[in-house]
Parts: structure tokens; sequence; C-alpha cells
């Protein structure tokens, strides 16, 4: 099997990592160091691992693009939701070189926008984020399919996959969505009319945005990359044509993530029972 490693962060945990995938019968095709620009990927790679927290993770979808290479990712960091398992967990290297894992089509966002730099990647797999710079609110027009929603006035607006449900939506109030789910999630943040809500809509829905502010500008966030837009822009957002495919372990499922990575269900009352 021929493996890419990606880090952002060097420590002894990660080269002890590279030792035994070689020990183990793994070539290595690239290395942290290696990665510039996704084309330093080289093209007959078996399985891209990231080692690292979360944003490690979602840095990776930048390398890997449409190339249709799993991603597995092993936690070097706090969280790790994103994660499939545990660098200290001694299994997983031996699981992902025998193949006992799935692989998981994970739904994209794409984003096309005028103020997009040319070279910025437009594809999010957690959430696009609209966000005030300053210390005027956002007035934010929202479209579906053509449809105008009322008015959000409001610090900004988070478009949530599924993936991303979550992340930055959970912490905004949105809901948890199963992550192979066919819907997104637009969530306000810190929304100024409170009889607004978080909106369910498919995933295959053309959403357009557009703000205005007496700040003149709003941040446009992209998981964990953005960029600026003036007022007034239009940002389009849809369903990238190609996914991320996402490993996960055998004794890795999602619902097991929300129990022992955000503590759901969790009652100290009964915890002596």
């Amino acid at each position: 099997m021929k493996i890419a490693l990606y880090n952002r962060d060097r420590n002894d945990g990660i080269e002890a990592v590279k030792r035994q995938l070689r020990e183990k019968g793994a070539t290595l095709v690239c290395y942290q160091e290696d990665f510039s620009s996704a084309e330093d990927l080289p093209s007959d790679t078996d399985l891209f691992l990231s080692l690292g927290g979360d944003g490690t993770f979602l840095q990776s979808l930048t390398f890997v693009r449409d190339r249709g290479i799993p991603v597995a990712g092993i936690n070097f960091g706090h969280l790790g939701f994103l994660t499939t398992a545990r660098a200290d967990d001694a299994e997983w290297i031996d699981a992902l070189l025998s193949g006992r894992y799935t692989v998981e089509e994970r739904s994209l966002l794409r984003v096309t926008c005028s103020a997009l730099p040319e070279s910025f990647y437009p594809f999010a797999l957690n959430e696009v984020s609209l966000h005030r710079r300053g210390t005027s609110m956002l007035q934010v027009s929202v479209r579906i399919d053509g449809r105008e929603l009322p008015t959000y006035w409001a610090d900004g607006l988070v478009v949530a996959t599924p993936t991303g449900s979550t992340a930055y939506n959970l912490s905004v109030g949105g809901p948890v969505v199963m992550p192979t789910s066919t819907v997104m999630v637009i969530a306000p943040i810190a929304p100024h009319n409170l009889n607004v809500r978080p909106l369910v809509v498919p995933m295959d829905a053309a959403v357009e945005l557009c703000f205005r502010s007496r700040g003149n500008a709003a941040l446009l966030t992209l998981d964990n990359r953005s960029f600026e837009i003036p007022s007034g822009t239009t940002v389009s957002l849809a369903r990238g044509r190609y996914g991320l495919r996402y490993v996960s372990l055998s004794h890795d499922n999602f619902i097991h993530a929300l129990q022992t990575k955000l503590f759901w269900g969790e009652d100290r009352r009964n915890a002596n029972r």
C-alpha cells in the first residue's frame, strides 16, 4: 500500500508512526515537508493519512481534491471529531494495512463568488460561513432555488454539510445530522431577530447569499480558509461534483463518536447506576 502522510506539527509520535508503517510493509510516497500544492501528491497514492487534529484533516481536502484517494485521520490533537483513530491506539495501523475499514462518501460544498481569489480552492467539507468583520451586523438575503427567505439580521450565517453539522453549526444551535444524509443546514450566527431558526434544505438545492453592512465587508470562510468580500457580493453554493472519501475503521461509527467525543447523552445522575 502506498501512503501519503500529512501533518502540520512535528513530534516524536509522528516519527514513530512512519517507522511502524515501514516495518509493516507500507510504502511512504510523500511526507508533510513535500507538500506545497495538490500537484505534489503522487497519482498512484492508495491512502492519504492525516496526522493531527480536525484542522489538519480539513486541510487534507486541498491536496486530495478530486482524485478519489481515501483519507484517514489519526488524532494527534485534542477533540479530533473527524479523525478515525487516536495515535495511541495500537490497532489502527494493522486495521488500515489489512483493509479492515469502510469508506464513506462525504459531500462537499462548492462556492462560486466574484471575489474568490484566483488560487483559492472553492470546496468545503464542513461548512461555508459568512461573518461580520467589524462591529456592524450583517443583513443577509438568502435564496434557495430562486425563492427568497426572510432576511437574516445577524453576525453572520453558517451553511453546513452533514459532516460539518457537529462543528460550527452545532455551536450556533444547528442540528446534528447523520454524515451520509443528503442535506445541508443554514444557521444564523447570533441573530438579532429571535424568531429565526436553523433550516435544513436538500443538498442539491442552489443557495445564494448576499449581504449588506455598514462595515462594507465580511469574511467568507470555507472550513479553515477565508478571504474578505465586499458588501453586496453574491455567494452561490452548490453540492460539489465530487465528494471526499472518508475512511472509518470498523470499530468506529458516528454515534460512538458523538458519545465519546461530544459526550452526547451524558448524565451525571446515572454515573453510579
